[in-house]
C-alpha cells in the first residue's frame, strides 16, 4: 500500500515496541495505552505536522487517542476495520478476549506463534500471502519472547475498558477533520455493525466498501485501499460521498 501511495504521499509506519523488528525497552507493558504514548512521542520527535492518520485494528484507539491530544498536528483521519470505544458487555469481543487472553490462549500464542500462524492467513480472504510474506511475519516473531506483545492485546480488549472509554469520550475533539472509512467487509473482528458506528460519529467523512476483503484490509486489497485514499484526498476538502 505504501508502495502505491509514495509517489502522492510522505508515508510513515511506525513499528509499536515489540511488534515488527523493534525492541522494547525493559518494563515496557505492551499496552494499548503505552503504545499511545510511544506514538504521541514519535509524532513529536519527527516533528510531525499535516498528518492524515490511517488506523485499521488496534491502530484505531491507539492512533486516535494521540489524534485526540494533539489535534492540530492532523489534517484528516482514514479508518480501516477498527474500533474506538469500549466493547464490554459485547459477547463477540467478550468471547474472543476471554478465549485469547486467557493463560491456554496466551500460551498457544507465545509458544506455537498463533497469531502469525493462524490469525494473519485468516484475516485475508481475497489473496493468499506468499511463502515470503508468511516467512517475513514468522521472523520478526521468531521467538515466544518476542511474541508477548501480540499476547497483551487479546485480553486489552476489555481490560482496556477505561483507556477505550478516554477514546471515546473525546472523538468530539476530532469532528473538524475530513475523514474516510475503508472498510472490508469479510472481517472476522469488526462487523457492519462497526462500520455504521463510526459513520454515525463522523461528520465530514465519506465511506469505501471493499467487498470480500478480510480483517487486514490494508494488506487483503492494498491496491483498493490506496485508490480508496488517493480518490478521496484528491476531492475538494477531502470528503466525498459515501458509496461501495
Amino acid at each position: 500500500m505504501i508502495s502505491s501511495l509514495r509517489g502522492h504521499f510522505r508515508s510513515i509506519a511506525l513499528d509499536y515496541p515489540g511488534f515488527g523488528l523493534s525492541v522494547a525497552g525493559p518494563g515496557y507493558s505492551y499496552l494499548p495505552a503505552d503504545h499511545a504514548a510511544v506514538t504521541g512521542a514519535f509524532v513529536e520527535r519527527l516533528g510531525l505536522s499535516e498528518v492524515t492518520l490511517v488506523v485499521q485494528d488496534w491502530g484505531g484507539p491507539i492512533g486516535l487517542h494521540v489524534a485526540e491530544q494533539r489535534p492540530e498536528v492532523f489534517r484528516g483521519l482514514v479508518i480501516g476495520n477498527t474500533f474506538g470505544w469500549p466493547v464490554n458487555g459485547d459477547m463477540h469481543f467478550e468471547v474472543f478476549s476471554h478465549m485469547m487472553g486467557d493463560a491456554v490462549g496466551r500460551e498457544l500464542i507465545e509458544r506455537f506463534n498463533l497469531f502469525v500462524n493462524l490469525m494473519i492467513p485468516a484475516g485475508h480472504r481475497r489473496r493468499k500471502l506468499s511463502n515470503a510474506e508468511m516467512a517475513h511475519y514468522r521472523s520478526a516473531l521468531g521467538t515466544p519472547a518476542r511474541r508477548e506483545a501480540s499476547a497483551i492485546f487479546p485480553r486489552a480488549i476489555t481490560r482496556s475498558r477505561a483507556f477505550l472509554a478516554q477514546v471515546e469520550t473525546n472523538l468530539h475533539t476530532l469532528d473538524r477533520l475530513p475523514a474516510l472509512t475503508v472498510w472490508g467487509d469479510a472481517d472476522f473482528a469488526f462487523r457492519a455493525k462497526e462500520r455504521i458506528r463510526w459513520e454515525g460519529l463522523l461528520h465530514d467523512r465519506s465511506t469505501v466498501v471493499i467487498h470480500g476483503a478480510g480483517h487486514f484490509v490494508q494488506s487483503d486489497a492494498p491496491d483498493d485501499f490506496a485508490e480508496a485514499i488517493s480518490t478521496w484526498h484528491a476531492m475538494p476538502g477531502a470528503k466525498g460521498p459515501t458509496h461501495e
